[in-house]
Formats: C-alpha cells, sequence, structure tokens
C-alpha cells in the first residue's frame, strides 16, 4: 500500500472529540483544548499518543500497556506561549535548531531554542499499511538571519507500544546555517527504577556547570561532590537529592556504539526504551528531577552536542553547519516494552 496524507485545518478542530480517521488497527481523533490548541489523538491496540499539529509537533501525551509515560507537571493542558518553559508538561517535544539548550547569561536566545513552541505552517496525516503518524512543516525566515524549513514526524506501527520521532531540517538560505537538535524526550519517574545502556558507565559524565535555572542547595552541592566521586546514579532511590536537577552529559558517542540503546527498568517490571544512532546523535544528556510539582527521568536525550547554549557548543566546535540546500535528517525510537 502506499503512503498516503491527510492535510489537517485548524478549522478542523473544536472542544468536541471528533473521530477523523479510523481502520481495524487504529483510530484518530481531533479535539481543541480549552487554551486554544489542537490535539490529535492517535491509538493502536497498546496504547496511545497526543500530538500537537501545530504547535512544534510536540507529543504532549504517551500512555501504552496500561503506563503514562510522561513526566509529572504542573500543566493540566498545553498552554500558548513563545518558549518551552510556557508549557513544560510534555512527554517530547523538539529542541533546537539554530539554538539548543540552557543558554548562559552571554547568549541571546530563549531556553531550548525557537523550535519547540513553534506555530506550524502545515500538518497532515500520514497513513500507511502497518503505521499512522503526524507530519508537518514550518519554514523559519528572519530578516538578515537563518532561513530554514523543519520537518517533523510522530509515527506509530500497528500494535506496537514503541514510536518513532523523527526530524527534518534543510538549510534554505545561501550561506551556511549553524544547527543545533535535541529530541528531548521527558520520561515518567518511578522510584527504584535502575538504568542500563549499551555504553561504559565511564562515558556518563556529571554536569559540572550550573545554569541560571539552577539555584542550588549546600545538601545538593555536596551530593554532586560524591557523585564526582562515585560515577553515575544507576538506580533511582534517593529522591529527595533529586531538587535541583541532576544532569549528566554523554560526549562522541559513536566511539562506543553505532546504534545505541538506553533502557530504565521499572521495578514494576516493564521498561522503557530508547533507540537511535550515534551517527545522527554524538551526543547525548541524562536528567533527573524529582520536588512536589515535577518528577522527570528523562534516561537519554539523544543530541547533536551538549545542551549549554549555542555559545559553549561554537567554542567546543560542535556545531553542525549546514550548506545551503543541506537537508540532515533525525529519527529515534521509543517507547515501553515488557
Amino acid at each position: 500500500m502506499m503512503k498516503s496524507f491527510v492535510y489537517l485545518y485548524p478549522s478542523q478542530f473544536s472542544e468536541k472529540e471528533r473521530l477523523i480517521f479510523q481502520n481495524d488497527q487504529f483510530s484518530v481523533t481531533s479535539f481543541l483544548y480549552p487554551s486554544g490548541i489542537e490535539g490529535v489523538k492517535l491509538t493502536n491496540s497498546q496504547g496511545h499518543l497526543i500530538v500537537l499539529p501545530f504547535y512544534g509537533q510536540i507529543i504532549w501525551e504517551a500512555h501504552f500497556k496500561g503506563h503514562n509515560l510522561t513526566m509529572k507537571n504542573m500543566f493540566k493542558e498545553p498552554k500558548i506561549g513563545s518558549s518551552i518553559i510556557d508549557t513544560y508538561g510534555c512527554f517530547a517535544f523538539h529542541s533546537g535548531l539554530i539554538r539548543n539548550g540552557c543558554p548562559s547569561p552571554a547568549d541571546d536566545h530563549p531556553l531550548h531554542g525557537e523550535m519547540p513552541c513553534a506555530r506550524m505552517d502545515k500538518a497532515w496525516l500520514i497513513v500507511d499499511e502497518n503505521s499512522i503518524g503526524i507530519g508537518g512543516e514550518v519554514e523559519y525566515v528572519k530578516g538578515f538571519g537563518d532561513h530554514y524549513l523543519a520537518q517533523p514526524e510522530v509515527i506509530l506501527p500497528a500494535d506496537s507500544s514503541l514510536f518513532d520521532i523523527k526530524m527534518k531540517v534543510t538549510n534554505l538560505a545561501n550561506v551556511d546555517m549553524p544547527l543545533q537538535y535535541m529530541c528531548h524526550i521527558n520520561y515518567c519517574y518511578e522510584h527504584n527504577a535502575t538504568f542500563s545502556q549499551n555504553i561504559p558507565d565511564e562515558a556518563i559524565q556529571l554536569r559540572e556547570s550550573i545554569p541560571a535555572h539552577v539555584k542550588p542547595t549546600p545538601e545538593w552541592l555536596a551530593f554532586n561532590e560524591q557523585l564526582k566521586q562515585q560515577g553515575t546514579i544507576s538506580r533511582l532511590d534517593q529522591p529527595e537529592m533529586y531538587n535541583p536537577e541532576i544532569v549528566f552529559f554523554m560526549d562522541n558517542l559513536s566511539q562506543h556504539q553505532k546504534e545505541l540503546s538506553f533502557r530504565m527498568h521499572s521495578p514494576k517490571g516493564h521498561c522503557y526504551v530508547t533507540t537511535f544512532s550515534s551517527e545522527e546523535f554524538n551526543f547525548a544528556t541524562r536528567w533527573i528531577l524529582y520536588n512536589a510539582d515535577q518528577q522527570v527521568s528523562a534516561f537519554v536525550l539523544p543530541a547533536t552536542c551538549r545542551p549549554e547554549g549555542y555559545l559553549a557548543a561554537e567554542k567546543a566546535g560542535t556545531l553542525i553547519y549546514l550548506k545551503p540546500n543541506e537537508t540532515r535528517s533525525f529519527s529515534v525510537t521509543t517507547g515501553v516494552e515488557e
């Protein structure tokens, strides 16, 4: 069966949920949040995703095999904003693309860049014989600035609790374009969950810089000193120490593996998994935070560089530059397995 595209339009969405596609394997419904943001629910036999087709193609929710994969957060619904912190409750977002990560005082970009809350120009359903998905595109253009086309996708196969998050970026300018991209997947926190990955533990290094949004306490600083001696966290058993956040960096992943796999093993017997290629993502981050309002164990965030802002990546030589008309594609598979 050939791939089919069903175009979506904001005028189709209302607060009443509407069934817009159905077959033996999938159903797709559209709805409008009270905040005015459009939502699409993709459902298969294993669970569902809620994607925001016109708002950065954020994945707002992920539920599979009876498990909520999404971080605990303060948002009952997505909120309209210009920065991801205006709506920080989602399962996954696209961080970048010309700027990424936590800005230093000398950087001029918002946290995680311009793409997370971009208003998409177009959005569509992708219907294939054994999968359903959402795709879209947004053209970013500034006078005297950068010019690119971003084309994200989310693909949900039939009878699967794993799904693909994709991004394609094309430089439309006649000069080179800097590219920083992170697939920012905000997994749930589970007490006593453990981590495994196919890279050595020594490759997982504690972040030693302290970004502006982190307000250290004496206890937290002491815990960080302890982590410098012991290395990484392998079990989530000290939640009181994960506030402020604990962050680990993984650099130059291609020296370890071409195909990378990271898992967070729940004490309840299931496992969250993320896989990707080091040819596309040569860096990764682990982000752990636990407090009364937000609880997250982002066990791996695949990226093209560390999320320390534009100037840090430029200084480290880890910025990617796209030539005029050059395209880069990225793909991550994630979800839950028994």
